[in-house]
């Protein structure tokens, strides 16, 4: 009776031949992907924390800069771990997102609505990390690199971790500042168009008032009689 190949000892039944090595070449892309993105955000978190004007909101972002420094050192490890050498392929959906949030800024005054487009931007980078990591993870327990799944399941904790911190921050002040700051925008602008009514109304007053006079000066012209009439 022919024997079969085990697992991992995980419950996964580990793929083919050609079919590991495709799926061993798109985790290897995969990684590389990520740790394009993970040193990109090393630059791209510090200007969001400048930008930004909640105490709550700077804590978080430079908080997770530390540890997005300490996650591009562990992708180093993992392509260490699974033989090859770390290298960065751009990710242009990273690229996209960081362009984004560079927008945001440019976009937006500092205060209330600022940040909450930056905690948007944020969460936006934080649900690309989600998704890749936990398919990198899944990826390298089916190719039974159990070492590396560790370290990127682990890693895959931490951007949860940091979504639902930028959530708390958004969900506790900024939100509610954002929207409150936004209405009385909207009751300045309301109030300059009612001002400028206002001028447009006197401005014609005297121009109204002109009007009857002149009319009432030409019928007393036509009503007087000419010199020399009987």
């Amino acid at each position: 009776m022919a024997k079969t190949k085990s697992g991992s000892g995980n419950g996964i039944t580990p793929p083919t031949s050609q079919a590991a090595d495709d799926l061993r070449s798109l985790f290897e892309d995969g990684l590389k992907d990520i740790y394009w993105a993970e040193k990109a955000l090393t630059k791209a978190l510090p200007k969001m924390a400048k930008n930004a004007t909640s105490e709550e909101l700077v804590a978080a972002i430079n908080d997770h800069l530390e540890v997005t420094k300490s996650q591009v050192q562990r992708v180093e490890q993992v392509f260490e771990l699974i033989g090859k050498k770390a290298q960065a392929k751009k990710c242009d959906a990273m690229e996209g997102l960081v362009k984004e949030g560079e927008g945001i800024l440019e976009e937006t005054e500092p205060g209330a609505v600022r940040d909450a487009g930056i905690i948007g931007a944020c969460q936006k980078v934080e649900h690309y990390e989600i998704a890749s990591y936990g398919t990198l993870a899944a990826w390298a327990t089916l190719l039974g690199e159990e070492e590396a799944a560790a370290i990127l399941e682990e890693i895959l904790a931490e951007e949860k971790e940091a979504d639902e911190t930028l959530t708390t921050v958004a969900e506790t002040a900024i939100n509610r500042e954002a929207l409150e700051a936004e209405e009385e925008n909207d009751d300045e602008e309301e109030d300059e168009e009612d001002e400028e009514e206002d001028d447009e109304e006197e401005t014609s007053a005297p121009a109204k008032k002109a009007a009857p006079k002149k009319a009432a000066a030409k019928k007393a012209g036509k009503a007087a009689p000419k010199k020399g009439s009987k």
